[in-house]
């Protein structure tokens, strides 16, 4: 961030280290079992549903408790609120390792990470305007979104590394240590605010928190953006809870099913990475909306029907590609046409979105697939959705704080 004089203090690079990494593992304790469905259910001996459901309550209580994050994240500053959510999350993750053989234990624990998401998960443009000039923020939003998946591969791809070698005890220990780390870094890293920022009436002066959001829904732009959202989160959230059902039937593999998740997270990594950084060096986002769409929607067509190994593999990485780095060019852009709103309620309310619609997604995908157990149709009607976005998203207009300044 430049104060008043121009100076821009590289702190911003800590504060945003101890963010993501604070982000990263809460996303790791939502993600821990997606991986290990089978071997969790025989070890607790439940249903697959039942495990299934240690990931599901964080969408719920996502909807729940968005309103006291935003509030939070707005009115005390993203420092306490991403403090509260690391606390609960390291609680919870070292709770689930001490008391590893028991369901019931695991479960309130997980609920604990649950509880902590939203808090943190919602601060992700509070961080980026309050530490980053204008012509960074897009950046910083995108490697605070970049954590996220960090989070997600590193659960996908190494729980069942750490269960095979350290049992379930061991592996959920591991993790717990982890959430304890970050929160100690957090704890003694972050700063809310650089020590004179440049930005200080735009990010001070703001209406209460349900002013705010009224406010926000009356803007065009921002509920075209809401709507888009719902899909896209939505979407996002229902593939990656199907993947192997989705492509089974076909006749791949859990393995192969396994590695097309894995690269839909790595294509991701990789766009949330270049197009923030593209995004911002010419100062434009809508341009950057469009093409995501425009670009999910034909990869998500090969997924649902990609009959060779290779086309679903490049399908799959180019989906993670444009959608997951349309995620912080949407938060960003949701942002800047709000301000001077909170940055905090827009970030909630965005996330809220995919939350609510994932949920519902889920359940009709599973209601949907034929008695074979092809999701293809309800597949295609996920397609159909993202094609609808990216006619709405022709709708919106250029962020006037991104537009070049002549």
């Amino acid at each position: 961030m430049r104060d008043a004089s121009g100076k821009i203090y590289g702190y911003r690079w800590v504060v945003l280290a101890v963010f993501m990494m604070a982000l990263a593992v809460n996303q790791l304790g939502w993600i821990t079992f997606a991986s290990i469905t089978v071997e969790a259910s025989a070890f607790y001996g439940v249903s697959d549903l039942a495990i299934g459901l240690l990931s599901l309550i964080f969408m719920a209580l996502y909807v729940l408790l968005f309103l006291p994050a935003a509030w939070m994240i707005d009115t005390l500053g993203f420092r306490a609120s991403v403090l509260l959510g690391s606390v609960l999350t390291a609680v919870g993750a070292l709770g689930r390792g001490i008391f590893a053989s028991s369901f019931a234990a695991v479960f309130v624990c997980q609920l604990l990470i649950a509880v902590g998401q939203p808090f943190i998960l919602g601060a992700i443009t509070s961080v980026a305007a309050r530490w980053f000039p204008l012509d960074e923020q897009g950046t910083a939003a995108g490697l605070g979104s970049l954590a996220i998946y960090l989070g997600i591969i590193g659960g996908i791809g190494l729980t069942p590394i750490l269960l095979a070698r350290m049992g379930m005890g061991g592996m959920l220990l591991v993790w717990g240590i982890a959430s304890a780390v970050a929160c100690l870094a957090f704890l003694l890293a972050a700063r809310e605010g650089p020590p004179s920022p440049g930005q200080a009436p735009s990010v001070l002066a703001r209406p209460a928190l349900f002013d705010g959001m009224r406010s926000m829904m009356g803007q065009k732009d921002f509920v075209l953006l809401l709507v888009i959202f719902f899909v896209g989160l939505g979407v996002f959230n229902c593939v990656t809870t199907w993947i192997e059902q989705i492509v089974e039937p076909r006749g791949f593999s859990a393995a192969q099913a396994g590695l097309a998740g894995a690269l839909m997270i790595a294509g991701g990594i990789v766009g949330a990475v270049v197009i923030p950084l593209l995004s911002d060096s010419v100062r434009r986002r809508k341009p950057f909306i469009i093409a995501a769409l425009g670009g999910m929607t034909p990869s998500l067509l090969g997924v649902a029907l990609a009959e060779s190994y290779w086309l679903l593999l490049a399908s799959a990485a180019l989906f993670g590609f444009f959608l997951l780095s349309s995620g912080p060019i949407g938060f960003q852009y949701g942002a800047e046409v709000t301000r001077p709103l909170p940055e905090g309620s827009s970030n909630t309310l965005l996330v809220l979105m995919g939350q609510i619609s994932g949920i519902a997604l889920i359940f009709a995908m599973d209601a949907l697939k034929t008695a074979d157990g092809s999701m293809t149709i309800p597949m295609l009607g996920l397609v159909a959705l993202l094609a609808a976005s990216l006619v709405l998203s022709l709708f919106l207009k250029e962020s006037p704080i991104a537009s070049p300044v002549d």
